[in-house]
């Protein structure tokens, strides 16, 4: 199960990866007398590379007021926003940069995101990826990782998501899921059961774009484990994080 649950973060992360990178990158040429490549996407980053005016670069992807760019010779680095918007594109117009709108968070079709809290008096780390079928309805894909004092759980899950007023800036949301719970006793421990049990939760949560295209989250679960032994338990567990959506 650890393993399975390691190769899940892996395919999230990658496809995250894969939707990111099915846009071709835009060309931009550079019209300032040059634009200073970072190594990282602050001004804290040592300037490594300087591109000369009339060069071609691609523009890979954005994070906040920063570009990762790569240059004809095949270097990449980042570039401020103040100086992005001092390039033309292909039709010879100045490069627009918009800024992420509610709008946008409203129609994200996909959305990423990590959490922390407490379960059952037990820290727990929860990495999850949620696909939106309309503004209101959508589904997630869970996985938890419970950190306890004499054993540690995986949670794998799956649910659907109901977010009646995604118009709101802090917006509601109510959710229905239901999935596995894997338990391992740590060495030395007596008196707890190692094996799966199935599961069902309900919850309530709130969300907040606050920048660019990352948003706050913050919710609250009411679990039930079916354990094997017909005595089930209930779990409260409560976390908050935050994500980002494309």
């Amino acid at each position: 199960m650890y393993r399975f649950s390691l190769g899940l973060i892996f395919f999230l992360a990658a496809f995250a990866w894969a939707n990111a990178a099915e846009e071709q990158p835009l060309v931009v040429e550079v019209v300032d007398p040059y634009i200073e490549m970072h190594s990282g996407p602050g001004r804290g980053y040592p300037i490594f590379h300087v591109v000369d005016r009339g060069e071609p670069i691609q523009i890979l992807f954005r994070q906040t007021d920063w570009f990762k760019i790569r240059t004809q010779q095949g270097k990449e680095g980042w570039v401020q926003r103040g100086q992005m918007v001092m390039t033309l594109t292909p039709a010879g117009e100045r490069l627009e940069i918009k800024d992420t709108t509610q709008e946008e968070f409203i129609q994200r079709k996909w959305e990423y995101g990590v959490t922390l809290g407490d379960f059952d008096n037990s820290t727990v780390v929860t990495f999850s990826a949620t696909h939106h079928f309309t503004e209101n309805i959508s589904t997630e894909l869970s996985l938890s990782q419970v950190l306890g004092t004499a054993s540690s759980s995986t949670l794998l899950g799956v649910g659907i998501v109901h977010q009646p007023f995604p118009e709101w800036t802090v917006s509601p949301f109510f959710t229905l899921g239901t999935g596995i719970k894997d338990t391992k006793p740590k060495t030395g421990v007596v008196g707890i059961r190692d094996g799966s049990d199935l599961y069902s939760n309900v919850g309530l949560g709130v969300r907040m774009h606050f920048t660019q295209r990352f948003f706050l989250r913050a919710e609250f679960r009411k679990y039930v484990i079916f354990a094997s032994r017909d005595d089930n338990e209930e779990i409260d567990e409560w976390k908050a994080g935050f994500g980002f959506f494309f």
